[in-house]
């Protein structure tokens, strides 16, 4: 009997093969509660919950009818060169005068006192050009604020994925603290296992492994390492792997156990 305890003890300690399947579970990428980036009044939300939403979708928006008349007013103000096209002929009109009083002034005709005048009334004339353009230029700055401040009254999804919950309804008031839906991105799905320590340096990140999800789902899935927790959980002797498995159909549910088989099947 004390020749087999050795024996034991080495059994016991040797690593597990890369082919063993550890139990894992299958999770979305990631759950996003999606809030509105200011306060105000719902007016509608236009998505339930197991609707598909696409990244950039409308997903609900806020009353806006102050903010979309302030960007109808500055748009008219911004795209109105009256002013600067007025001065700009203004300008044009005394160079050409400072131009002949200039000449007559160089032929004895015009007095200096009057070419002084007239190069007085240029640089005023230049300096109100400056001004009409500097208030154009202010009016674009305000627009695009406004169109900011516009765009924020609505709310739109960051990702491609399933509205898992709605939180809120048109007619409601959502503040900082609130958020409006719940999404889910189910592609990729993450995948997270907790693997013996004795696997440790034996994976390696980019490394492919095979998902079989539990019953009722059916059939075998590749997936890859994009992480490998390096703090071990001392109760189990294990650590955590994390994989990306694709799910571009989203055929395989969120949630749901698995078995994970690292290097082989």
């Amino acid at each position: 009997m004390t020749r087999l305890f050795p024996c034991l003890a080495a059994l016991l300690a040797a690593a597990p093969a890369l082919a063993d399947g550890y139990d894992c579970l299958m999770d979305p990428l990631r759950t996003i509660e999606l809030a509105s980036p200011v306060a105000g009044l719902l007016e509608e939300v236009l998505v339930d919950r197991g609707d598909a939403v696409a990244k950039g979708q409308l997903v609900a928006r806020l009353t806006s009818d102050i903010e979309q008349s302030t960007v109808e007013l500055l748009t008219l103000r911004a795209e109105s060169d009256a002013v600067v096209a007025a001065q700009q002929k203004q300008v044009a009109m005394m160079e050409r005068r400072f131009d002949r009083v200039e000449q007559l002034s160089g032929r004895g005709i015009a007095t200096q006192e009057a070419l002084d005048q007239v190069e007085t009334e240029l640089i005023a004339a230049q300096s109100l050009l400056m001004q009409a353009e500097l208030n154009r230029d202010l009016a674009l700055k305000e627009l695009a604020r406004a169109k900011i401040a516009l765009g924020q009254r609505t709310i739109h999804s960051p990702v491609d994925g399933i509205v898992r919950e709605r939180v809120m309804s048109g007619g409601e008031y959502v503040s900082a603290d609130d958020h409006v839906v719940k999404i889910v991105q189910l592609d990729p799905l993450r995948v997270e296992a907790f693997v013996p320590v004795s696997l440790y340096g034996r994976i390696a990140i980019g490394e492919h492994a095979t998902v079989r999800p539990a019953p009722p789902i059916e059939g075998s899935y590749s997936a890859q390492v994009v992480a490998i927790d390096p703090v071990f959980d001392a109760a189990s002797a294990t650590f955590v792997v994390v994989l990306e498995l694709p799910n571009p159909d989203r055929k395989l549910p969120a949630g749901h156990r698995c078995s994970l088989e690292i290097g082989g099947t």
